[in-house]
């Protein structure tokens, strides 16, 4: 039997549409086509799956830019597009549902993972010399680092105060010190902008998760 597997980004509709492909094609062979082995990922994810993939099939992969890879029987065949394509010409298979309801069931599914996974979530608004160009979402794991998390959350929303003068501690308006170009950023520091000072909700440190 076929087997049809879709990797990708959870909340990307170009999943869903290849997600959908695959079990459309399970639901009309059913005696042709396995039950399709469906991986959807959180960004994190993705990506270290992506970069693992190009370095074990490497070629034409290393410029691989789609937000879902599909595979036949375990050999890589590329993004949903491309599992359209050999769904029409090998099994005259053909998606008709508009873009706009695959764009509908990735933002369904992402909202039900973020209410099925019972954690807290705050998020940041990205700005590049003071031109906003995005959002960062944060999934906080405060059933692992409780104190850590509180401390993250509350310096996310705002509104806590300095134990030490009383002003007001939050990462609004705070910048990234340190960038490494595709591959991390790191800023944090309230107090100095330079990665060396910063404060707590707790205080200057604090110990524990």
């Amino acid at each position: 039997m076929v087997v049809v597997t879709v990797v990708g980004l959870l909340q990307d509709p170009a999943f869903h549409a290849a997600k959908c492909t695959a079990e459309a094609l399970k639901l009309k062979f059913p005696r042709r086509f396995a039950d399709p082995v469906l991986q959807p990922l959180v960004e994190v994810a993705w990506h270290e799956y992506l970069q693992k993939k190009k370095r074990e099939l490497r070629g034409e992969v290393w410029a691989y830019t789609s937000s879902v890879m599909c595979f036949i029987d375990g050999q890589l065949l590329g993004d949903e597009k491309e599992l359209l394509s050999w769904s029409s010409r090998e099994w005259n298979y053909q998606d008709t549902k508009p873009s706009t309801l695959h764009q509908a069931a990735a933002e369904e599914f992402y909202t039900n993972y973020l209410k099925k996974s019972q954690h807290v979530f705050v998020y940041l608004e990205i700005a590049i010399e003071e031109q906003p160009i995005g959002r960062l979402l944060f999934e906080l794991f405060s059933d692992v680092c409780p104190r850590t998390c509180e401390n993250f959350r509350a310096l996310c929303a705002g509104g806590a105060k300095s134990l030490r003068d009383g002003r007001e501690l939050t990462y609004k308006d705070s910048v990234f010190h340190r960038l490494l170009k595709s591959w991390w950023i790191q800023g944090g520091d309230i107090v100095t902008g330079r990665g060396g000072g910063g404060e707590s909700i707790y205080g200057p440190t604090f110990e524990g998760n």
